[in-house]
């Protein structure tokens, strides 16, 4: 029989997803539970086993032949362990050995959700054709990968491009990371909508305090979810236009829940863009909007752990948040 399919497991800070993916990046099964980021570490695992067992129990699973991790971060791929910022019950959590376990002994390729999604887009989302590309996650936490070179480039631990922990505010907020003024402290969901309801915005009658709400009061015109918002994309400016003048990118593709919020984030990103990448070789560096949607990560750790089988896995591993 053959061995086409790759298991795919997308974990993050709210859900941990699973699904069963074809050699052309196609979905064929999927399912999720919420992630019990309070939890102990035993607890969290039982979850991505019980996401693993529901996988296995599809006729296709006779046809996988690796697995892939997508996870929040830090990873530290040289030893398959995982700490992601987010769900305080792991730290140092050695998931690829417990995967393996579970999963008979399959080979597994972790890589962080940012070069997850990372990996998605450049194959066949809105990356795609860039040689030097930065990719973000911004959601729950905020992560990203690079392409260099025309190649996913990770870093000696899998960490390159984890643009979230940039500090941008040097007065700023302690992050859970333990930095000050981080991106992801300023630009995450959560962080969108405390600091909307630090300054006077109060949710709907249905009681909605997401950052998906206070978009929709910026769309309606709510000064301050506008100006949260506006807050978010000047942090999110200014990590990416540190990183392209460093490492010189031509696009920076913004995916995850907060980008779902269009043109309330997009349209005061680009403007403060142009504020912050302002030398010669950064000025005409793209911004667009992911293309791959929330099977971005599931895509993307697929792609790590069928080019991990090939041998490519340098080029694939890497973090995210």
């Amino acid at each position: 029989m053959q061995n086409d399919l790759v298991a795919a497991l997308d974990v993050g800070g709210t859900k941990i997803a699973g699904a069963l993916v074809d050699d052309t990046g196609r979905v064929l099964l999927r399912t999720r539970r919420a992630t019990p980021a309070r939890e102990g570490a035993e607890t969290l695992m039982g979850v991505v086993e019980t996401v693993i067992a529901e996988l296995a129990a599809a006729p296709g699973w006779a046809r996988v032949a690796a697995v892939g991790i997508g996870s929040a971060g830090p990873v530290d791929a040289s030893t398959g362990t995982v700490s992601p910022v987010n769900v305080p019950g792991w730290r140092d959590f050695p998931l690829v050995s417990r995967v393996r376990r579970v999963t008979g002994g399959l080979p597994v390729e972790l890589v962080g959700d940012g070069v997850a999604m990372t990996a998605a887009e450049h194959w066949r989302g809105a990356a795609r054709g860039y040689d030097n590309a930065l990719c973000m996650v911004v959601s729950t936490g905020v992560g990203g990968g690079l392409v260099l070179g025309g190649e996913l480039h990770a870093g000696p631990t899998g960490n390159a491009g984890h643009i979230g922990h940039i500090s941008v505010d040097l007065d700023g907020d302690r992050c859970p990371c333990g930095g000050r003024g981080c991106v992801e402290r300023i630009a995450s969901g959560p962080n969108i909508a405390r600091r909307a309801l630090a300054h006077g915005w109060r949710p709907g009658p249905d009681g909605d305090e997401s950052a998906a709400a206070v978009a929709q009061s910026a769309r309606a015109g709510h000064p301050v979810a506008i100006a949260s918002f506006e807050r978010a994309a000047q942090a999110l400016a200014a990590g990416i236009a540190a990183t392209a003048s460093l490492v010189e990118i031509e696009i920076a593709v913004v995916g995850g829940g907060v980008a779902g919020a269009g043109d309330v984030l997009f349209v005061p990103l680009r403007r403060a863009l142009r504020e912050y990448a302002t030398l010669s070789f950064v000025r005409r560096l793209a911004v667009a909007p992911a293309l791959m949607g929330p099977d971005a990560g599931l895509i993307g750790a697929a792609a790590a752990a069928s080019r991990g089988r090939r041998g490519e896995t340098a080029s694939v591993v890497g973090g995210g948040s």
